[in-house]
């Protein structure tokens, strides 16, 4: 039987239970004074404090004594606290004061006195409005419709009467809504999708129309109320068919309720709306809207100005080309585009030349007037520009020789030249910009590098260090870092990289069992660069359970060049390039004797679990045990979006949606696969399994199967029995012992300020 102490140290390295090992590993900073200053939540093994910093002053200090804090709230409220872990996660900062929510009231306390006192009559915010940036109005949706409250006098009123369920204002689309883990805490639906304007003075919405979407359905068998079972609709277009949603954008006078409806006609609403992929925005001064837009061939990418006082729209920016063309790489990503404040010009990002880089634009007239980086690397995000210097600060990955998805922050000259790195290292930088745009804060680590945390100005100079992360409670817990590889794709010619995880307690005369944990893209990678990345999953926790683990990027994948990734487009069958993931394992194996390839597994959720099935169909000789978890197995039945975006229109590309299905790849199932799936999935829903079910018994095929009831895509409340699922079936067919009876991995805490915001 399998060492229950293994199990003991993989549950300490889940994502949700590493974090609190290391001390000041990450800053979350919550701005006030307009983003002059901020404070942030400092977790470390102890427990939590809260940091005040004003970098304008060079300061850095706890928000306020938390052991006196804590004296006074437990004076007041009767109740147990303790400074080390105060019963709240917010804060309030006011003149020598401060105040938060805590057993079921608002409190106050004095910062002088250390006196805490209720705060009657205070109205919590509501996680389900949008204020205005003056805090004088907030918006919420009530039902289909649009409501705006003022915060003065608390008076409320209807800004539309006429939404309906498939044609509904500032609604997210019934594809990426989150309903089914919405109502697992409680909550109707997400906030209104709204961008008001600098001067508080009016909003910019959409209006989605899904009407004509074919409906798919999800039965919740075993509702938490004991009610019978309940049936779910969700309008949800497949690819080629002919209605997809549409939508207007409208603009609302906060005011008066006065509409006015962009002059553009209905655009394409495709898994996201522009407004929830941050593709709709204000300009500085609150005169103008900018916009992207695509049409569904996703062949044209629009740049386009909305005037919202007449509704007058005039395109600025056309680009046509093919692949993947759009304002960045990575689906959700804030796009790559920087209008400047006279309206004139405009930083557009593109592929053109092979990499992603910026252009500056004339957007009177269209003209490209130069392009402004190059280089075989790409431009990954807009942090600053300066206009009055006429230089752009940006992040840039591909500039660090031994790793070129390490990303540095850069500087160049809006004519091209006068290009920087800001720094000295090479290390990989993560970086959040105030609202005032005064600063920024610059988290720089590796995979096998602690962060360091810092303030600093816009020349890259330090401004306050925030924090150096303490791993000694981590290494305490038997961690060790991963090695980061570079080896040779399947083609024998492209570099590929990625992270070996070595098995706690590494003996080099031992042989391990090899587990790849695949995620295909492309629409973003498997592997970070940086220290203790949440999208590793949980690969430490598995390493951890005696086994060496192995993640990296094949082609196909973004992070690199244009033709890197689009040797994903039309060929998803590919999953990332597993004969990169197959090539890759060999290699490494062939100067690390210990790596036993005759035990070779691998896990995957969502798309990677679609590449587990797929590697278990197609490498049946390599791979030989597989967990699959909500995998969209056939994309002629997945979103339209995905297929339309990574494929091509169905209709003559039939084929290409053929040998990206895994249902016919059944019959050629050899090794031991254990799938999941949420009966609640809204995003991948749970037939896309049952499919392969169907083909798996009829192929008479072996496998097990794992139905979680009332679980979505994420397996949230569920999330430790999967894990451990997932654990137990790599240990017995892998390593060949029973694992520990009944263990339980206890779930995270779910809190609606991690689901909502």
């Amino acid at each position: 039987m399998a060492d229950v102490r293994d199990y003991e140290r993989a549950e300490r390295l889940l994502p949700f239970t590493r974090s609190k090992l290391v001390a000041g590993g990450a800053v979350k900073p919550v701005w006030i004074e307009k983003g002059q200053a901020f404070w942030y939540l400092r977790e470390s093994p102890a427990g939590h404090e809260f940091i005040l910093v004003d970098p304008g002053r060079k300061c850095r200090a706890p928000a306020f004594d938390h052991g006196r804090l804590a004296d006074a709230l437990k004076a007041a409220s009767g109740e147990p606290v303790d400074a080390a872990a105060l019963p709240f996660r917010s804060i309030r900062p006011e003149d020598d004061a401060v105040a938060f929510d805590a057993f079921g009231a608002q409190w106050r306390c004095d910062l002088d006195t250390y006196a805490c006192e209720k705060i009657e009559g205070h109205i919590s915010a509501n996680p389900l409005e949008v204020k205005s940036p003056d805090g004088k109005w907030a918006v919420s949706r009530r039902g289909h419709d649009l409501w705006i409250r003022s915060s003065a006098t608390g008076e409320e009123r209807a800004l539309t009467s006429d939404g309906i369920a498939d044609n509904s204002y500032a609604s997210p689309l019934d594809s990426l809504s989150f309903g089914a883990l919405l109502r697992k805490v409680g909550v109707p639906h997400l906030p209104p999708l709204v961008a008001w304007s600098p001067d508080s003075r009016s909003f910019v919405t959409h209006r989605i129309d899904q009407s004509g979407l074919r409906l798919s359905h999800l039965i919740e068998t075993a509702p938490p109320n004991g009610e019978p079972p309940i049936l779910h609709s969700y309008r949800f277009a497949l690819p080629g068919d002919e209605k997809v949603a549409m939508g207007e954008l409208i603009v609302f006078d906060a005011e008066t309720g006065a509409t006015v409806r962009a002059e553009s006609g209905p655009m394409l609403m495709w898994l996201m709306s522009p407004l929830m992929s941050h593709e709709t925005w204000w300009a500085e001064d609150g005169a103008t809207i900018y916009f992207l837009e695509q049409p569904r061939d996703l062949q044209t990418l629009w740049l386009k100005r909305l005037d919202p006082k007449t509704g007058e729209v005039r395109t600025l920016i056309e680009e046509k080309g093919e692949g993947y063309l759009h304002a960045t790489q990575i689906l959700g990503a804030k796009p790559i585009v920087r209008v400047l404040s006279s309206g004139e010009e405009a930083l557009w990002f593109s592929q053109r030349d092979g990499w992603g880089h910026l252009y500056l634009y004339d957007t009177k007239d269209g003209a490209l007037l130069n392009q402004v980086t190059s280089g075989e690397w790409l431009v990954e995000e807009i942090l600053h520009v300066d206009e009055q210097a006429r230089v752009v600060t940006f992040i840039a990955a591909g500039l660090v020789a031994s790793d070129p998805y390490r990303r540095q922050v850069c500087r160049v000259g809006l004519d091209g030249h006068g290009f920087t790195r800001l720094g000295d290292d090479d290390l990989d930088h993560i970086v959040t910009i105030p609202p005032s745009g005064a600063y920024y804060v610059d988290s720089a680590s590796a995979v096998d590098t602690p962060p360091v945390v810092s303030v600093r100005d816009w020349n890259g100079k330090l401004m306050v260090e925030l924090e150096q992360a303490d791993i000694s409670k981590l290494l305490e817990a038997g961690w060790t870092a991963p090695e980061r590889f570079c080896v040779k794709a399947a083609d024998g010619v492209t570099d590929i990289y990625g992270n070996l995880y070595r098995p706690h307690g590494f003996d080099s005369s031992q042989r391990y069992a090899v587990i790849d944990s695949p995620y295909p893209g492309p629409q973003h990678g498997r592997v970070n660069p940086n220290f203790g990345d949440r999208v590793h999953y949980d690969v430490e926790s598995v390493a951890a359970l005696g086994f060496v683990v192995v993640t990296l990027d094949g082609r196909g994948t973004p992070g690199r060049s244009k033709a890197f990734l689009d040797l994903a487009r039309g060929h998803l069958e590919n999953a990332g390039f597993l004969e990169d993931h197959v090539a890759a394992i060999r290699q490494l194996a062939e100067t690390r004797p210990w790596m036993d390839l005759d035990r070779v597994g691998i896990f995957g959720l969502s798309g990677g679990g679609f590449a587990t099935v797929r590697a278990l169909c197609t490498y049946p000789d390599f791979y030989k045990v597989g967990v699959s978890s909500c995998g969209n197995h056939d994309q002629r039945l997945y979103q339209a979006s995905w297929g339309e975006t990574h494929i091509g229109p169905l209709e003559g590309n039939e084929e290409a949606y053929l040998a990206a299905s895994n249902v016919e790849l059944a019959e050629r199932l050899q090794g031991k696969l254990l799938l999941i799936h949420g009966e609640m999935d809204d995003n991948v829903h749970p037939h896309m399994t049952m499919r392969l079910v169907d083909r798996l018994i009829a192929a008479n095929k072996d496998f097990d199967l794992l139905i979680v009831p009332g679980a979505e895509h994420a397996f949230v409340g569920y999330i430790g029995y999967v894990y451990r699922r997932r654990w137990d079936f790599l240990v017995r067919h892998l390593q060949g012992v029973e694992p520990p009876a009944g263990y339980r991995i206890a779930d995270p805490p779910i809190r609606l300020d991690g689901l909502i915001g």
